[in-house]
């Protein structure tokens, strides 16, 4: 063998990494056999790698895997993980080994765990079944550049698998360049992109949803904008509108509606199920003008089995019982916003034992009511976005 070495390459299964990797997989578990390629220079020009120049070399004399389960094992996932994995994608038994192996490398490159490995299958089966080396060190470097730490771009990845398989350049680019056009800086959309994993695959723009933003009133310097911008991207036309419709109905005007969603943009996350039952109380038990959650937008997030309607019972019987402070008023929004415990300290333990014991089983009582016919109830799927 020549002395001079020219060059080295690393071969693992279909899988081709530089020296720069190679310190990666010296330590990969799967890495039991590899192939070294060595080429000498005759001349200025490297000349082309003849198949006499080919050494199998065997990492410790391990043998090649059987079969996926073995390939899964040695990345150090237990037959539990491995068993989950199977029940979730009943195809990695028949998976092509060498593919496998070469995929789980460039995961193991990343620093994806087998414990992570789980999280991945669990949420995106079909991961080590499609093309994920596409790009893959020019999509590391983008995204390490994005999320400005390997940590985030590992949590980033773990919760939304698809940022490895989505089209690079028609796709996740596009998009990235599409928030950053509209005045959100990547400090704020990294965030996004972790608390809402399927932002990159659901984003979508047309002059509707320009109008919708526009009327939202939402400036670009406030808090809230990169939320007005984020849900309405990745919401349907049909569903936006139906959404503002729904709350519009209950007397209030349209641009009252646009600039309550300005302030509180959640707001189209809720079903209209839930906005019609809490509205209904709000406006026919409480006796309250709709226009109330312009101010006091809670009345709309909060449960109404388990917080609205339990609290305004739960008045009722104070003032029944002739016990201060009563619940009205301006301090009934209070009750009603209040955390739990903080609210039991204010109305209920503040009473002699005997009374705050019989208000709490009252108290008890009226969140176990469940919902009219709720057990009946015709589940319908909506789909995507909410």
């Amino acid at each position: 063998m020549n002395a001079k070495l020219s060059s080295l390459v690393i071969k693992f299964g279909s899988f081709l990494v530089n020296s720069r990797a190679f310190s990666c997989l010296s330590k990969n578990p799967l890495c039991n056999t590899y192939y070294i390629l060595i080429s000498t220079f005759k001349s200025a020009t490297c000349s082309t790698i003849s198949q006499t120049q080919v050494e199998t070399v065997s990492g410790d004399g391990v043998e090649q895997p059987a079969n996926s389960v073995e390939v899964l094992r040695r990345y150090g996932c237990s037959d539990d993980d491995i068993e989950k994995m199977l029940l979730r994608r009943p195809a990695l038994r028949n998976a092509n080994l060498s593919q496998l192996q070469s995929k789980l490398s460039l995961l193991w490159e990343l620093g994806i765990t087998s414990n992570d490995l789980v999280k991945i299958i669990n949420c995106r089966p079909r991961l080590l079944s499609v093309r994920i080396n596409h790009f893959f060190d020019e999509r590391l470097e983008y995204f390490m550049t994005l999320f400005g730490s390997r940590e985030l771009l590992l949590k980033a990845i773990i919760r939304n698998p698809s940022l490895l398989t989505n089209d690079f350049h028609n796709r996740i680019k596009p998009v990235i360049a599409l928030y950053e056009g509209m005045g959100i800086g990547r400090e704020d959309l990294v965030p996004l992109l972790l608390s809402r994993p399927t932002l990159i695959s659901r984003t979508s723009f047309n002059d509707e949803k320009m109008e919708c933003i526009r009327k939202s009133g939402a400036s670009k310097e406030s808090n809230m904008f990169k939320h007005v911008v984020c849900i309405i991207g990745i919401s349907r036309n049909e569903t936006i509108c139906e959404k503002a419709a729904n709350i519009e109905k209950f007397g209030m005007s349209n641009e009252e509606v646009w600039l309550l969603i300005g302030r509180s943009p959640y707001l189209l996350t809720l079903s209209v199920d839930k906005v019609q039952r809490n509205m209904t109380f709000v406006v026919g038990t409480l006796k309250l003008p709709a226009n109330v959650i312009l101010e006091h937008p809670f009345l709309l997030y909060n449960n109404l089995e388990a917080v609205l309607k339990p609290r305004w019972l739960l008045a009722g019987k104070i003032e029944e019982m002739g016990l201060c402070p009563r619940i009205k008023g301006s301090l009934m929004l209070r009750a009603l916003r209040m955390a739990e415990k903080r609210f039991l300290k204010a109305f209920v333990s503040c009473h002699p034992d005997d009374v705050a014991k019989e208000l709490m089983e009252f108290y008890i009582k009226a969140k176990c009511v469940k919902r009219l016919a709720e057990g009946s109830k015709k589940e319908v799927f909506r789909g995507f976005p909410f």
